[in-house]
């Protein structure tokens, strides 16, 4: 049976029905502890609690780890590859299992060390939600994974590997007899890009509805982990925490619900998105951590001036407890981001991916803390100096650059990738497509960029300016003029894992910039001037893990 990747629906608002500091409360809060004689209820089979909800679910949760050990869906069992469970991470160890009815609603409390973790069901649902409470690094805890039985949904979508049989880059990078790439990095997809990920068979569809990520870190423009494929089965991943290519310390405290939700086909119901989800029945059910809507507070701005209107401008909030995120309408960026946690958050307002703008700014709870316009001065957006001449735009991103959209979805040796040399002529009208998103040591260095000068710049120092995204083994431009060379640059402050190569340029936008000399210039304005791009480094291995750079922006200013 062959299924398709279900089409992500852009949702750039939040709207929190969960999640607060951990702690180790009564688990099972109010509910009571009878079961229903109805078909909405559970039994006890020994070793697992079956929940029936009722409507075409039933599941089980074991009594002894917590694991997820059945999930059936009109009569089909759909839990399970490779003798494994869904489970928190690769499964707990022994824990305390609880299970509770309350009317509608059931719910299963799994208590591991300073660990909960959380399944609810509701009568009448195709739904189990989810709640995973980290308290410390005593647990490892970044994700949650739905394991899905193999034969039933497979596909060859980039995050699969089913038929790519040969490993070329650890244990989890794959390349096809046709030379494309296949691995579970490869989602293309931010988390602000989606709200659930999964498969359909077009009578059935099995999904991942992700929670709003106020515990989760590394912001809206994070990439991460959101399925697989194999021969041996699927898996669906609610990510709690991911250490790739991680731009931020990890938070702690609860996160959820996230939804494994099952339908006829078609995607999960809208009212599961995390802009839309409400979970008031959950308010009296006792999870740790939990904070109800009326314990909560939301940011909204009159406008942003000073914008780009070629670009789509977000705001973020964040502390070491908590984020969020908003669309800034396109239209006079009008944003609203509601349910946020009480505390003092830093403001971000972020052109594409670019911070171009912070602020702190107080949220109460049960009360809305309105911003007049935001003005961003002219000298914050890098793409406001006056150049004579650019290469791509300044937006935190490599859009627009020789094979920038393909790297969220493949391997740079992936044989639909255009040759990562090449050299470019300011002027020609295609520099930037020319020029390659990344440059790596051992790859492509010393890509060459060729310009002329009238007299009057020629005369003149210039500020040579190279924007990057990432960089990979402290990977960093060394630039060369004519017979002009720069200093090596210090490396700034990147992550330590992949990230070129697993799909992922997001990493801490840094701007290197250069004091060109006069004297560097050619006096003859008839002929070009060079540039040269090297990546130094003294670490990296070879070829596509040798130390690398994605590349915002070049421009040389005024």
């Amino acid at each position: 049976m062959s299924g398709s990747a279900p089409r992500p629906v852009r949702r750039r608002t939040f709207v929190l029905g969960s999640a607060a500091a951990a702690g180790s409360a009564a688990l099972a809060g109010p509910l009571a502890t009878t079961a229903s004689a109805a078909s909405f209820g559970y039994t006890d089979d020994g070793s697992n609690y079956v929940i029936d909800t009722g409507a075409n679910l039933v599941f089980k949760v074991s009594k002894t780890n917590g694991d997820l050990t059945s999930l059936v869906y009109k009569g089909t069992e759909y839990q399970g590859y490779g003798g494994k469970n869904s489970h928190v991470e690769s499964g707990l160890g022994t824990s305390t299992v609880t299970i509770a009815q309350s009317g509608s609603t059931i719910l299963v409390s799994v208590a591991y060390g300073t660990l909960l973790h959380y399944y609810a069901a509701r009568s009448g649902e195709n739904n189990v939600y989810l709640w995973t409470n980290k308290a410390d690094t005593s647990v490892s805890a970044t994700r949650y994974i739905v394991r899905v039985k193999a034969g039933l949904f497979l596909n060859d979508e980039p995050d699969s590997y089913t038929y790519a049989p040969t490993t070329i880059e650890a244990s989890d990078v794959f390349q096809k007899s046709d030379g494309q790439t296949r691995s579970k990095h490869y989602s293309k997809l931010r988390v602000i890009d989606y709200d659930y990920v999964g498969w359909t068979t077009g009578s059935v569809g099995l999904w991942v509805v992700r929670s709003n990520h106020e515990k989760a870190s590394g912001g809206p423009f994070y990439r991460s982990l959101l399925r697989h494929q194999s021969a041996d089965g699927g898996g669906l991943y609610e990510i709690l925490y991911y250490g790739e290519n991680q731009t931020e310390a990890q938070r702690f405290g609860l996160q959820g619900p996230y939804v494994i939700a099952l339908t006829d086909g078609g995607a999960p119901s809208s009212s599961l998105y995390p802009g839309t989800l409400s979970t008031s029945w959950a308010d009296s059910l006792g999870i740790s951590g939990y904070v109800a809507a009326s314990g909560r507070g939301r940011v909204a701005g009159v406008g942003i001036s000073g914008r780009d209107t070629a670009y789509a401008y977000t705001v973020g909030l964040a502390n070491s407890g908590a984020q969020y995120w908003g669309s800034a309408r396109a239209s006079d960026g009008y944003y609203s981001i509601p349910g946020v946690l009480p505390g003092t958050y830093t403001l971000t307002v972020f052109k594409g991916e670019l911070a171009v703008y912070t602020t702190s700014v107080t949220v109460t709870a049960g009360a809305t803390t309105t911003l007049n316009t935001i003005a961003i001065p002219s000298s914050n957006d890098p793409s406001n100096a006056s150049a004579i001449w650019r290469i791509g735009n300044w937006d935190g991103t490599p859009s627009g650059f020789k094979n920038a959209d393909l790297m969220t979805y493949a391997h740079p040796s992936d044989v639909r990738a255009s040759a990562w040399t090449g050299n470019v002529v300011i002027g020609s009208g295609s520099e930037t497509s020319a020029f390659p998103a990344y440059i790596w040591k051992d790859v492509n260095s010393g890509l060459l960029v060729y310009f002329k000068l009238t007299a009057a710049q020629a005369a003149a120092a210039h500020t040579l300016r190279i924007g990057v995204t990432t960089a990979y083994a402290n990977g960093r431009p060394q630039v060369t003029v004519n017979s002009w060379v720069s200093s090596i640059p210090s490396p700034p402050t990147q992550p330590s894992t992949r990230s070129l190569t697993v799909g992922s340029y997001r990493g801490n936008n840094n701007t290197f910039t250069y004091s060109v000399p006069a004297s560097a210039w050619l006096t003859d304005t008839s002929q070009y001037n060079v540039l040269k791009i090297d990546v130094v480094s003294g670490s990296g291995t070879t070829a596509f893990l040798s130390a690398g750079t994605s590349i915002d922006a070049i421009d040389l200013l005024a």
